[in-house]
C-alpha cells in the first residue's frame, strides 16, 4: 500500500482569515495594482523611489552638497519618513505580516529605509539608500510585465543549478593565482612592487583577469615569461564560467520541452515531450514518458 507523503502548502503573506474592512481596503491599495487607487499608488511609489535614489546621487556631488547641504537633508529625511510609513502600513495591511517581513520585498523595503537612520550612527551609511532603486521591481506588477519576472526566474534557476561547478572553477583559480603570486613573489624584488605575497596575489588576479592595470610590473626575464603564461592561461580561463553558465541555461529552458527517454530504434535523445515518432530514423517512440 502506498504511503502519502505529506506536503506542506506554501503560504502567501495575504492569504488567511479576513482582516477589518479599513485593513483589507487598504491592503487592495497598497498590494492591488488592479484596481485605480492601486495603480495610481505604485506609480506615486515609483515616482518617490526615483526621486530618492537621484536626492541621495546628488548629495554626494560636492557642488551640490555646499550648495544644497539643507534642502538635500530635508528631503532625504521626507522621503525616509514616507517609505517609512509606508513600510509600516505594509505590515498591518497583510494577514501574515511575519511572512512578508521575511519575504524579498519585505527585506528590501526594510534595507531602503534603515541606511537613514543607521547614518545618524555611521557617518557615510545614507549612500547606502540607492538601494531603493530595488524596489522598482515593482514596475513589472504595476506595467503587467509577468513575462519578464518568469525569464527572470529562468536566468535564477540556470545560475543556482551551476553554482557548484562555478564555486569548483573559482577555487581552481584562486589556487592558480595563489601559486603564480607567490612564485612571482620569489622571482622578482621588492623594487618591481612585489613587497609581500598578498601584493603578489593581487597582482596575479589582475592578470589572470586580463584586467592589467600595469602599478605592478614583473623586471626580470623568468617574470616576464610567468606574467606571459599567466595572461594567456586567462584568455582561456575566462570563457569557462560563461560556457558552464549557457549549458545550464540551456537545460532550463528546454526542461518540460525535451524528452529524456532514447529512441528504442536508433537510441538517440532529445525528442520533443509531443513527439511520437523518433526525428532521426522515423521509428515509433515508446508511449511511456
Amino acid at each position: 500500500m502506498a504511503i502519502k507523503k505529506s506536503s506542506k502548502i506554501k503560504l502567501s503573506y495575504n492569504d488567511g482569515a479576513r482582516l477589518s474592512a479599513w485593513r483589507e481596503s487598504l491592503n487592495d491599495i497598497i498590494f492591488g495594482s488592479e484596481t485605480a487607487k492601486g495603480k495610481a499608488f505604485d506609480i506615486a511609489l515609483s515616482i518617490a523611489i526615483l526621486l530618492s535614489v537621484v536626492v541621495v546621487m546628488m548629495s554626494s556631488v560636492d557642488s551640490f552638497q555646499q550648495q544644497f547641504s539643507y534642502s538635500l537633508a530635508v528631503f532625504e529625511w521626507v522621503f525616509t519618513a514616507l517609505f517609512t510609513l509606508e513600510y509600516g502600513l505594509r505590515l498591518i495591511s497583510v494577514r501574515r505580516p511575519w511572512l512578508y517581513f521575511k519575504s524579498f520585498f519585505g527585506v528590501v523595503d526594510l534595507l531602503s529605509i534603515l541606511p537613514a537612520y543607521l547614518m545618524l550612527l555611521t557617518p557615510g551609511a545614507e549612500y547606502m539608500l540607492v538601494i531603493r532603486i530595488i524596489r522598482l521591481l515593482r514596475v513589472f506588477r504595476i506595467l503587467k510585465l509577468s513575462e519578464y519576472m518568469q525569464e527572470a526566474s529562468v536566468l535564477m534557476t540556470a545560475l543556482g543549478n551551476s553554482s557548484r561547478k562555478i564555486i569548483v572553477f573559482l577555487y581552481a583559480v584562486l589556487t592558480l593565482v595563489i601559486i603564480f603570486g607567490s612564485l612571482m613573489y620569489a622571482v622578482e624584488n621588492n623594487e618591481a612592487g612585489f613587497t609581500s605575497i598578498p601584493k603578489s596575489v593581487y597582482w596575479a588576479i589582475v592578470t589572470i583577469t586580463t584586467v592589467g592595470y600595469g602599478d605592478i610590473a614583473p623586471q626580470t626575464v623568468l617574470g616576464q615569461m610567468i606574467a606571459a603564461t599567466l595572461m594567456i592561461m586567462g584568455y582561456g580561463i575566462i570563457a569557462v564560467p560563461t560556457g558552464i553558465y549557457s549549458a545550464e541555461l540551456y537545460k532550463t529552458y528546454n526542461a518540460g520541452t525535451i524528452r529524456n527517454d532514447a529512441c528504442p530504434d536508433c537510441g538517440k535523445t532529445g525528442h520533443d515531450v509531443d513527439a511520437d515518432y523518433c526525428k532521426y530514423c522515423g521509428h515509433q517512440l515508446d508511449d511511456t514518458k
